[in-house]
């Protein structure tokens, strides 16, 4: 842990926007971002915001109206997210992976006054345009691709069309910042609505605190800005202590994500990388995998999903840097439970990250006992406002000062935490819980596996069994009886997969969590 004071909280008067490019104001020349076409500097940026913020302004738009963030990474994506919060408006960061018919209902559900769109995905924007029955004042794009049409306009142009915002605006610390969508399993994305001082505290407990970021950092993050985990990474983390980003397009692939840690083209060699513990399978599967000497990481963060001990072993012992595994959520906005760069015990998630408190309650809301699972409960002021338009939910989750995470979790005799599944995850076996975490973290083991998903399936009886669905490592050969032994001889004999699938791979949300859901649907279909 780097800094175990107590942050002061922001002023009353707050933006979070101003308040970040305040804290820059002494290093103008200093690299803030660079993205795949060149490099923006601190005052360069501080420049374009508020030319965007003057230019939003200029359209109409008024404080807390919403503006739709559609946008690859790229330097235009901090101006867009800063400059809307500049301005006093609400960007509503979303999924660059997502559908016409997904952005159509985002449209109506935020109300969107305006569209900031990168150019390649400008044809799925007005495809959801023309869906939706909403209007948008105007739509700017980054990088266009063609010709726009009349009520779109350039980003450049835009900005060079309008003077800076020249005013400040008053905008306070428990005012609306910025939405994230969350991405539920089922049913439609919860507009998950941040406060302008949110940001503020995952960096001072989290950024700060426990990654210990530096001035001197280079920071690359395999997960999207519009993600939580991303947001913080590459955009409100390094901006907190003056750091430089790498920002990437296209999607993190082993290929792509070894090209900027080595360097390519004489680039700057990122020394903090974030990824997720899929990501990290698969690079340490790659035959491409650089040496230790290649690369320039002093700090690895992983979170998304709980991180299997032999990965985080495995990749400490090639390239001599621990991975800190942690959860985080969208609606407590970043990290809140994790272990730290001085203190790593692979197999858990870590300690309270300092500022947040957390409970583990059983079904009856009662506590459970240490080693017993229960449902993890949050308390911590990066919590979200409330879930926009959806008060059932909004109560269900957020309740007191308490987040309900929807997560199973241990806490062990030394006070970390290990994981034990989502809570619609869970599996009772023989009447005992048994974590699908935990089996696949072993089926991962195996010098063949690559990945494992585990879900229960009902016998004849209606008894519950373990089914394993397992992708094999390119080139490996193992049997289901060779699979089974080995968890057998690892866990508990109740434990180990009655059933297991070989696939050539397993469904996953865009942040590579494993989508067991979708397992278990197929399952029943076929059933």
């Amino acid at each position: 842990m780097n800094d175990t004071s107590t942050p002061a909280a922001p002023p009353e008067v707050f933006n979070f926007a101003q308040h970040l490019l305040e804290l820059n104001a002494v290093r103008p020349d200093k690299t803030a971002f660079i993205d795949d076409h060149g490099t923006l500097s601190y005052g360069a940026l501080t420049e374009r915001v508020h030319r965007l913020a003057g230019g939003l302004r200029a359209l109409g738009l008024r404080r807390e109206e919403r503006v739709l963030l559609l946008m690859h990474d790229c330097n235009d994506w901090p101006v867009s997210f800063l400059g809307a919060m500049l301005a006093g408006l609400v960007p509503v960061a979303v999924n660059t992976l997502l559908t016409a018919d997904d952005y159509a209902y985002m449209l109506e559900h935020s109300r969107a006054q305006a569209v900031l769109v990168s150019g390649a995905l400008l044809p799925v924007l007005t495809a959801a345009m023309v869906k939706s029955d909403h209007e948008v004042a105007k739509v700017i794009v980054s990088r266009p691709v063609a010709p726009l049409h009349p009520a779109e306009v350039a980003f450049d142009d835009f900005l060079a069309a309008h003077l800076p915002l020249h005013r400040q605006v008053a905008t306070r610390a428990d005012d609306p910042g910025f939405w994230l969508y969350s991405s539920g399993s089922t049913g439609r994305p919860k507009g998950t609505v941040h406060s302008h001082a949110n940001p503020y505290w995952t960096c001072a407990l989290y950024g700060r605190g426990v990654l210990g970021l530096q001035e001197s950092d280079v920071c690359f993050s395999a997960a999207k800005l519009f993600f939580a985990y991303g947001l913080g990474n590459a955009l409100t983390f390094p901006m907190s202590v003056g750091a430089t980003t790498l920002l990437m397009a296209e999607r993190a692939t082993p290929e792509a994500t070894f090209k900027r840690w080595i360097g390519h083209a004489g680039a700057v060699r990122p020394t903090v990388f974030y990824g997720a513990p899929t990501g990290y399978a698969g690079m340490l599967a790659h035959p491409q995998l650089p040496a230790r000497s290649a690369v320039a990481l002093r700090l690895v963060s992983s979170a998304g999903e709980a991180l299997p001990a032999d990965i985080g072993r495995r990749f400490r012992a090639h390239f001599g840097v621990d991975i800190v595994d942690g959860i985080g959520s969208t609606e407590m906005l970043h990290i809140f439970l994790s272990n730290t760069p001085q203190r790593v015990r692979y197999g858990t998630t870590g300690w309270p990250v300092p500022g947040y408190e957390i409970a583990l309650r059983g079904d009856d809301g009662t506590p459970v006992p240490d080693g017993e699972p229960g449902d993890l409960y949050i308390q911590g002021p990066s919590a979200a406002m409330m879930y926009w338009g959806n008060r059932a939910k909004t109560r269900e989750t957020f309740q007191g000062g308490w987040t309900k995470s929807g997560d199973k979790y241990i806490r062990n005799p030394d006070g970390s935490y290990t994981y034990g599944g989502r809570s619609d995850d869970m599996l009772k076996v023989s009447g005992i819980y048994v974590s699908p975490f935990e089996v696949e973290a072993t089926l991962v083991q195996h010098p063949a596996v690559l990945e494992a998903a585990v879900i229960g399936v009902s016998d004849r009886e209606g008894l519950t069994k373990t089914k394993a669905f397992v992708v094999l490592k390119a080139g490996a050969m193992a049997s289901a009886d060779e699979l089974k032994a080995f968890v057998k001889d690892k866990l508990a004999p109740y434990k180990y997969p009655r059933l297991i699938e070989f696939v050539p791979d397993l469904p996953k949300t865009a942040t590579g969590k494993i989508q067991r859901f979708k397992l278990r649907e197929r399952e029943a279909a076929a059933g």
